[in-house]
């Protein structure tokens, strides 16, 4: 069983206080030294087949009931906020205030909820964004890319000291893929600056009608909204430092920064990103946007079939991908509004 209370806070905040009681508690112990025992190199024994209390001593009890908590407190969140009937926003900051073996886990948490949104007329605003009205590309745009192109495929020479800049000739061209000549060479390096020139576009136009949207709407962020998007940017470098084989402290010492320096750098661009996220949920809700049950299921599978995705709790895929999903449709529809090209 599940004891909580909560308390309003400013700013849209919530507190909760909880209980789960010992039984309850001490049944999450088998799941817990299951998954501690298929992730620690045990000596004598392959993972996930040591014995449970072998995997207590070689961990400690401690670490056996952090895991547990971790697993129940999962499992309570989504109970207390029906009970309560919040709707939270991010992840909520939990703190542990007593665990002990055969004693009731208490915790508390502090998320934050919806705030009040008071939107611009934001189909005004998609609309009067200027729109260009056609995108041209001229013989100098398509003969410069041409020319960085070719100094790309520059070889050196014996004997020369530049190197040598093959010739735009229709041999050359045939070698580069299905081309019958230079002619038909140019003007498909002509749609591609077309094609690039479009895009490059529509981002500028993005970023314009969303930067009125924040500037133009009212909304009062919460602390703790603004600390989500912190840790999201967070772990988003962490992510990309470790595609790079860096690692965090590595990164930060070569700038010479401390991780609560990136923090206060990044606190601007995280009030930005928190107040959109809110008003493109606040403009879906208001034109009934949301992805089809046929897209969100195929979205998940294809996240589940990777090899990382098969360790992801399915629920939270549905989750990030439904609000992920909804935002680039709210988005797609603001670009819609007399667009062309």
């Amino acid at each position: 069983m599940v004891i909580s209370t909560i308390k309003k806070l400013p700013q849209s905040g919530i507190h909760v206080t909880a209980e789960i009681q010992s039984t309850l508690f001490e049944s999450y112990r088998t799941k817990a030294l299951k998954h501690l025992g298929e992730s620690v190199e045990i000596p004598g024994f392959r993972k996930g087949f040591a014995p449970e209390n072998i995997i207590t001593k070689h961990l400690g009890e401690m670490t056996v009931l952090e895991q547990m908590a971790d697993f129940a407190i999962n499992d309570a969140y989504p109970k207390i906020i029906t009970e309560h009937k919040f709707d939270p926003i991010g992840h909520p900051k939990i703190t542990i205030t007593k665990i002990a073996k055969g004693n009731p886990l208490t915790f508390t948490l502090e998320t934050a909820t919806i705030p009040e949104i008071i939107l611009p007329d934001y189909k005004k605003i998609a609309t009067n964004v200027p729109r260009p009205e056609g995108i041209e590309v001229t013989e100098k745009d398509a003969d410069d890319v041409i020319a960085e192109f070719l100094k790309s495929r520059a070889e050196k020479v014996e004997g020369e000291k530049e190197p040598k800049i093959p010739e735009l000739t229709d041999d050359f061209v045939k070698t580069l893929g299905e081309f019958s000549d230079v002619i038909q060479f140019k003007e498909k390096i002509k749609e591609n600056v077309r094609l690039e020139k479009i895009r490059t576009t529509e981002e500028k136009r993005r970023i314009e009608i969303l930067d009125a949207l924040i500037a133009q709407s009212t909304i009062e962020l919460t602390e703790i909204i603004i600390e989500e998007e912190i840790r999201r940017l967070l772990e988003r470098l962490k992510h990309d430092l470790s595609g790079l084989n860096i690692t965090l402290e590595g990164y930060l010492k070569n700038l010479k920064k401390t991780e609560d320096d990136l923090k206060k750098e990044w606190r601007p661009e995280a009030e930005k990103r928190g107040k959109l996220e809110l008003i493109l949920g606040e403009i879906a809700l208001k034109e009934k946007v949301a992805p089809s049950e046929e897209e969100l299921s195929s979205e998940i599978q294809k996240i589940m079939k990777d090899d990382g995705g098969k360790k992801l709790d399915q629920s939270r895929v549905r989750l990030y991908l439904t609000q992920a999903m909804t935002n680039q449709k709210v988005v797609t529809f603001l670009e819609s509004l007399g667009h062309s090209f």
